[in-house]
């Protein structure tokens, strides 16, 4: 078996470059960072020397993938003249950061429409490609989402076609990350049906698109449109889905992380979870005793 893809969303307090640390402590060989603060507009200040702290360190701990996160305040398909252009130059920022970083993808949540469905994703395509237009260097995965509201990308097939109204060649800079939770809650049975999903996936998205999964149980039944992570193997999901996408070979080279509960001991559930999920890719039961 090829060398797992597996981490965690892991905090950057301090400075950025001890993200690769604390993503080591927890036994991960791939992390999920946010460039900056996810609930304020405010731009980091990012000189030189940070940039060559966060590549260095990512090198030195053995860090097999990086992925980022942006903010959550940006709404890219918003009917909102002001909010769209503010959240087109707040991106086109993650993407620059990222590019400097060295980091090769930003995963990104489609934006709220509030108006019309088609509408949205022309704003959210036009957004994306004007960002790719303006940054080279990473590409984004676009994320799915559990459809709570006016949400973009809770079906497969508006993911699919937002990618496809983004212009070739920026076009081929744009995959996609599954996250079980959402995909479950938005009402795709993965834990009846894991088979029938992904052949869904393939059919309408491509199996060759997927690039990121974020490993997390819904704490909500299927089909709630809520999302609310849970512990792996812990919620509505249970551990059957889990165990088999640790064994698909199919998802050997897909980066995988998770973002559930941390409790009040951060390092020790990220660290219990991602054990979990490394002895179900081996075929083996994990520990009733973790620590």
């Amino acid at each position: 078996m090829s060398q797992l893809l597996l981490g965690a969303h892991v905090s950057v307090a301090g400075g950025l470059h001890l993200a690769a640390a604390r993503a080591r402590e927890i036994g991960a060989t791939a992390v999920q960072v946010f460039t900056k603060s996810p609930n304020q507009w405010r731009e980091p200040k990012l000189d030189d020397a940070a940039v060559a702290r966060f590549r260095e360190s990512v090198k030195a701990n053995g860090l097999l993938a990086v992925v980022s996160h942006d903010a959550y305040l940006i709404n890219l398909a918003s009917p909102d003249p002001v909010l769209w252009r503010r959240s087109v130059a707040a991106f086109r920022k993650e993407l620059e950061r990222c590019s400097r970083l060295g980091i090769p993808y930003v995963v990104t949540h489609p934006g709220n429409f509030h108006d019309d469905l088609e509408a949205g994703l022309r704003r959210n395509a036009a957004a994306y490609q004007r960002c790719l237009q303006a940054v080279a260097g990473p590409s984004i995965l676009i994320e799915t989402t559990a459809g709570t509201g006016t949400a973009l990308g809770w079906r497969f097939e508006e993911l699919a076609r937002l990618r496809r109204l983004i212009r070739e060649p920026w076009r081929r800079r744009v995959g996609f990350c599954a996250d079980t939770c959402h995909i479950y809650a938005a009402g795709y049975d993965l834990a009846r049906d894991f088979d029938g999903v992904w052949k869904e996936w393939d059919r309408i998205i491509g199996l060759r698109h997927l690039r990121c999964l974020h490993l997390n149980d819904s704490r909500y039944p299927l089909g709630s449109r809520r999302d609310r992570h849970a512990w792996i193997g812990e919620g509505e999901l249970g551990p059957e889905p889990f165990r088999r996408i640790m064994r698909d070979r199919r998802f050997d080279s897909v980066i995988k992380i998770i973002e559930t509960p941390k409790g009040d001991d951060p390092v020790r559930h990220d660290r219990r979870m991602l054990r979990r999920l490394r002895a179900y890719a081996s075929n083996r039961r994990p520990s009733r005793k973790e620590p």
